[in-house]
């Protein structure tokens, strides 16, 4: 069984599993666990790695349109060293405290692989689901895409500083509560823009029709040197954490006024179907 019958199976048995987090009487909450060997590339800081992993968690705190509260983590490797413990232990406390959370804790375990895994809590009173698309809505996402297959690139290249940099998203917290007051859909791109707009046009029974240009970061350009490579990178990859949503046509000026962070209009919400400037969008992305 693959990642993806193994939580479709799931969503089956808990349906309060079915979003990007689940909302327990008002309350978010999220976990998340990564790999030295899939999530963290050779170069890879330990305070880039406490950055990434907590901000994947609060990254699904902002996809249900929450505040974010608190973060743990629970941290195994197979030695603890103090210098990469403490730097770990800031990069968590550094981006929990760049969307107004606090990270509280965790645990410690000895483990043949560097492993962590994260906890969220979030709250809010109405939280935007992935199912309330509805045919004509406006299709978004905030920021760029392709950030993090950039700095893969990068990685690759010897270029750590920059990757490390590419690697530190900030996850969008404040712009998922704005996008509340006008979204009828939402989720974060973790798996790729393709496969979350496969994700969201499945929990909303509809398709999407995207249209080209799309707002493919500038770094992936220069470190990708063909269209193909880009197109991959910027619709594909996945990692990025950006915010996908629907919302009426004409709230999207009035979001994009309120928001601190860019937002692009993609596409169209349409009865069925996924296109990508009228070809077929395959549900393609990032898979564990």
């Amino acid at each position: 069984m693959d990642e993806r019958t193994a939580l479709g199976m799931l969503a089956e048995r808990l349906p309060a599993a079915g979003d990007d987090a689940a909302v327990v009487d008002g309350q978010v909450i999220t976990t998340d666990m990564l790999h030295e060997r899939t999530d963290f590339p050779e170069g890879t800081t330990r305070y880039t790695a406490g950055w990434r992993a907590v901000g994947a968690s609060l990254s699904d705190v902002a996809a249900m349109g929450a505040g974010a509260t608190a973060a743990v983590a629970a941290y195994g490797a197979p030695t603890f060293e103090a210098d990469d413990l403490g730097a770990f232990v800031d990069g968590a406390s550094d981006v929990c405290e760049r969307v107004g959370g606090a990270y509280v804790g965790g645990d410690l375990d000895d483990h043949d692989e560097f492993t962590v895994a994260t906890t969220a809590l979030g709250t809010t009173t109405d939280p935007v689901r992935r199912s309330g698309a509805t045919p004509g809505e406006a299709v978004c996402v905030t920021g760029t895409l392709g950030r993090s297959g950039a700095a893969l690139e990068l990685f690759g290249a010897g270029d750590h500083e920059r990757a490390n940099d590419l690697f530190r998203f900030e996850p969008r917290v404040e712009a998922g509560q704005v996008l509340a007051d006008h979204a009828t859909a939402m989720l974060d791109s973790s798996d790729g823009l393709a496969r979350s707009l496969h994700q969201l046009g499945a929990a909303s029974d509809c398709g999407v029709a995207v249209e080209s240009p799309l707002p493919v970061d500038a770094v992936v350009e220069e470190v990708a040197d063909d269209e193909t490579r880009r197109r991959e990178l910027g619709v594909f990859f996945g990692e990025d954490f950006e915010l996908v949503c629907t919302l009426p046509a004409e709230s999207v000026d009035t979001a994009r006024a309120d928001l601190s962070v860019g937002l692009t209009r993609i596409g169209t919400v349409v009865e069925s179907g996924l296109t990508l400037d009228g070809e077929p969008l395959p549900d393609r992305g990032y898979t564990h």
